[in-house]
């Protein structure tokens, strides 16, 4: 779903940047305030923080295939991690996970890259967090079948419907962006029509995905789930440390060599742009995958700006694009980019909390 620039007119862009710049401020500020209020300080959240964003960023390079369409789709990764970090440092590590796609891959426009963290970040984190995640798991559902089951249960129910919600709700964000935008070679409801229902399915997938992966961390170490009823049966099968060393060797194993096996069909987003005639699927919009959309001055500097910081564009080597080795290199390389920063965006925030106190 990473939106190119030529989807948007520089108004739009603009817009969905400065919505994105507040919530990310808002994120900050109410994970200061939770700090505060909290035994446990954001500090600690250090590992898991790095280790989801790695595996959110790996998760992301592997496109599975939707049968029957000639599509493709990837995690989007919000509900996972604010499942596990809360909606503030979800949404955080989200901002840090698409800006390194975007400056150090080429993965979706610079110019569109407030959009991307709006219509991918900030439904599932919050949208997905607060109206779906939180009201199921700290629920009494399932309660006859035992506390274990029961949480298992409700992981999955949430994280299944999240993730088609939240999904549901960023495809039409990118309709609407688009169509404001005054992309005319786009009408609205054909392009609703073409993307919704690929996402649905993308949205399934994800969800499966995402709880099988919540379901593991639950029953190793069920405190590391936000907002999940604990009772007596609630303990731990592995440490906190296992639980951290299996996630980045998930992390490593997918982005090192899971994403050599990536579907090369088309994801959701381009599908409904492109099709797939190609390989005996629909032309669906049918736009020339060479000349779409809009061009504008702020388009143009900011595809220059890509062009010099992605050493790695289109996770491939620059001299080398049909080379296997760039798609690993970059699975590792990137999962260990965003982990880093994600670990130094906390401690910035915590040195100029430190400094701040010390001003008082």
């Amino acid at each position: 779903m990473h939106m190119a620039d030529a989807l948007l007119s520089a108004p739009v862009a603009g817009v969905m940047y400065v919505a994105s710049a507040v919530t990310a401020g808002i994120s900050i500020y109410s994970l200061h305030k939770e700090e505060k209020l909290s035994d446990e300080p954001t500090f600690r959240k250090l590992p898991t923080m790095a280790v989801m964003a790695a595996v959110v960023f790996a998760g992301q390079m592997i496109n599975y295939a939707i049968p029957g369409t000639g599509s493709s789709g990837h995690i989007c990764g919000g509900m996972m991690l604010s499942a596990l970090l809360g909606p503030f440092a979800g949404f955080l590590s989200m901002i840090v996970i698409l800006a390194i796609q975007c400056l150090f891959f080429a993965d979706g426009g610079l110019m569109a890259l407030g959009a991307n963290i709006w219509n991918m970040a900030f439904y599932g984190c919050f949208v997905g967090y607060f109206l779906i995640w939180k009201p199921i798991v700290s629920s009494a559902l399932f309660a006859k079948a035992g506390e274990r089951r029961a949480n298992r249960l409700k992981i999955i129910l949430a994280s299944v419907i999240g993730c088609i919600v939240t999904l549901q709700l960023g495809a039409f964000s990118v309709v609407l962006e688009t169509s404001l935008s005054g992309i005319t070679e786009l009408p609205f409801k054909s392009f609703v029509l073409l993307m919704q229902p690929i996402h649905l399915a993308i949205g399934l997938v994800e969800g499966i995905i995402t709880a099988a992966v919540l379901v593991f961390v639950s029953e190793a170490r069920p405190e590391m789930v936000k907002a999940l009823r604990r009772g007596e049966e609630s303990k731990g099968r592995l440490s906190f440390k296992g639980v951290i060393a299996v996630l980045a060797a998930v992390a490593v194993i997918i982005g090192g060599g899971l994403s050599l096996l990536a579907s090369a069909n088309p994801d959701g987003l381009e599908w409904a742009l492109f099709g797939n005639a190609e390989e005996g699927y629909s032309e669906n919009m049918g736009l020339d995958e060479e000349n779409f959309g809009k061009d504008s001055a702020f388009a143009e500097k900011a595809e220059g700006i890509q062009e010099k910081t992605s050493f790695l564009p289109d996770y491939a080597f620059s001299n080398d694009a049909e080379n296997p080795a760039g798609t690993a290199v970059s699975g590792i390389l990137g999962s260990v980019m965003v982990a880093a920063c994600a670990v130094a965006v906390c401690f910035a925030g915590r040195f100029f909390r430190k400094k701040k106190q010390a001003d008082k």
